[in-house]
């Protein structure tokens, strides 16, 4: 247990009848007439669903205890994702519903962190960005890389994003894992 004073970024929190919620963004409001107020943005762990709550100062509220483990992405077996502990050196097979659009992004041997409740996974976090190889994208015309436009390129992982003109297959790019934009080559 612990009060809305105690919320921080990141806190999982258990409202509704056990539902697991993170919290985004909390803001902590004197108004000058009335008790204060404690206004959130709560994102469902399981659904991904976003959604504002205003908690009274100092209410209790649960707290879930979710155990961050460094991982690494070992193989795909059938659907499921298969990571292992970096610790213990134990597997996990993750179905790809919890891996959602992280699966983007992974390639075999990559490091993240997995997320658990009471042994259950619950998301997958990777790093702000990530560096892949550009499998295909169409050769870019000459002359065209004063226009800023983008093409579609595939990833190594086989997703496929935005990139400038002047990208080339075989190219090593930054992507952001949370928005998919490019965000620059790779100095080899």
């Amino acid at each position: 247990m612990a009060t809305t004073n105690d919320l921080k970024n990141g806190m999982v929190l258990k409202l509704d009848g056990g539902q697991l919620w993170s919290v985004v963004e909390f803001q902590h409001v004197k108004p000058g007439k009335g008790g204060a107020f404690v206004r959130t943005k709560l994102k469902n762990v399981l659904s991904g669903k976003v959604v504002d709550k205003t908690f009274n100062a100092g209410t209790k509220v649960d707290t879930a205890t979710v155990d961050r483990r460094g991982m690494q992405f070992s193989y795909k077996d059938g659907s499921d994702f298969v990571f292992m502990d970096m610790e213990t050196y134990d597997q996990l097979h993750i179905n790809p519903e919890t891996v959602g659009d992280t699966a983007n992004y992974l390639l075999e041997g990559q490091d993240c962190t997995v997320a658990i409740h009471e042994e259950n996974p619950l998301f997958i976090e990777l790093p702000a960005a990530v560096e892949l190889t550009i499998e295909y994208t169409e050769p870019g015309v000459q002359g065209d890389r004063s226009t800023g436009g983008t093409k579609p390129a595939r990833l190594e992982t086989g997703y496929e994003i935005g990139v400038p003109l002047f990208i080339t297959t075989g190219e090593k790019i930054k992507v952001d894992t949370r928005s998919g934009e490019y965000l620059g080559r790779v100095s080899s």
